[in-house]
C-alpha cells in the first residue's frame, strides 16, 4: 500500500466526518492516536472535547442549543489498563466493558452495528492500542451498512502487529460530502506519523475544513513506560 499524505487527504475532503489515526512515531518510541469530529448541523457543531479521567468525552458547548444528545454525547477515549480505546460513539463503552470481561476487541463489537441515522447510517469506527512491556500493537474496526442497506451490517477488523516506526493508519466515517453521506470504503489509509505531538496536532487541525471541523484530540504514549501526553483543540472555546 502506498503511503498517502494525511495533510492532503484531509485538505482534499471537505467532510470526512469523524476520523481516527493510529500509528507509531518516526523515532519508534511513541504510540500515537488522533481523533477528530466534524459537523454540518448546529447540534453537531455545538460540541467540545473535555478531559474525563484518563480519557475524554464530548460535551455541549452551549447546553441551551443541545437538541438530541443520543449520537453526539459520548466518551471517544477510555483507558483500560494498558489498552487505549478510541471510537466515534458510545461503542467505546461497549469495547471497554467487553474487554474487561476478557472478550476480544472484535467480539466486543459483535453486539453493535452502524448508527441508526438513516439515510446516512454512519459507520461506527473504532480502534484499540495495546502498549505493554515495551511492545505495541493496535487494531481498527469499521461497522457499516451494506451500501446503504440497513438490513445488513458489514464488519471489518484490521490488526497491526509490530508496528513500523513512522507509519500509521487513518480511517474515517465518510468517503466525502454528499446526501446521503457515502460510507468509508477499503482498508484504513497508510499515512506517516511524525515525532512531535504539537506539530502533528496542528497539521491535522489546520488541514480540516474550516466550516465543518469541531474538535481534535491527540495522544502520544511512551512505549517504554506507558506515560502519555495529550492535546485537545476545540473550535468552540
Amino acid at each position: 500500500m502506498k503511503m498517502q499524505s494525511l495533510e492532503q487527504e484531509l485538505k482534499s475532503n471537505a467532510y470526512p466526518g469523524r476520523g481516527i489515526v493510529i500509528g507509531r512515531s518516526e523515532d519508534g518510541t511513541k504510540a500515537v492516536c488522533a481523533y477528530f469530529i466534524m459537523g454540518r448541523s448546529v447540534n453537531s457543531r455545538n460540541r467540545i472535547f473535555v478531559e474525563d479521567g484518563d480519557g475524554i468525552r464530548t460535551q455541549a458547548f452551549d447546553p441551551s442549543k443541545l437538541t438530541d444528545p443520543s449520537l453526539i454525547i459520548y466518551a471517544p477515549v477510555r483507558v483500560l489498563g494498558n489498552k487505549t480505546i478510541v471510537t466515534n460513539g458510545d461503542q467505546t463503552d461497549t469495547i471497554y466493558e467487553g474487554m474487561d470481561r476478557q472478550l476480544t476487541f472484535e467480539q466486543s463489537l459483535r453486539s453493535r452495528e452502524f448508527e441508526p441515522d438513516g439515510p446516512n447510517y454512519t459507520p461506527r469506527i473504532s480502534g484499540v492500542m495495546h502498549v505493554d512491556d515495551g511492545k505495541y500493537n493496535y487494531a481498527m474496526s469499521i461497522l457499516k451498512s451494506n451500501n446503504g442497506n440497513p438490513d445488513s451490517c458489514n464488519r471489518y477488523t484490521f490488526a497491526y502487529e509490530n508496528c513500523v516506526a513512522g507509519e500509521g493508519r487513518f480511517i474515517h466515517t465518510y468517503q466525502c460530502d454528499g446526501d446521503p453521506l457515502p460510507s468509508f470504503e477499503g482498508e484504513p489509509t497508510l499515512v506517516s506519523i511524525p515525532n512531535d505531538m504539537d506539530d502533528f496536532a496542528d497539521m491535522i487541525w489546520n488541514s480540516l475544513n474550516e466550516d465543518n471541523k469541531v474538535s481534535l484530540f491527540v495522544r502520544f504514549i511512551d512505549i517504554a513506560d506507558g506515560t502519555c501526553t495529550s492535546k485537545i483543540i476545540n473550535k468552540n472555546n
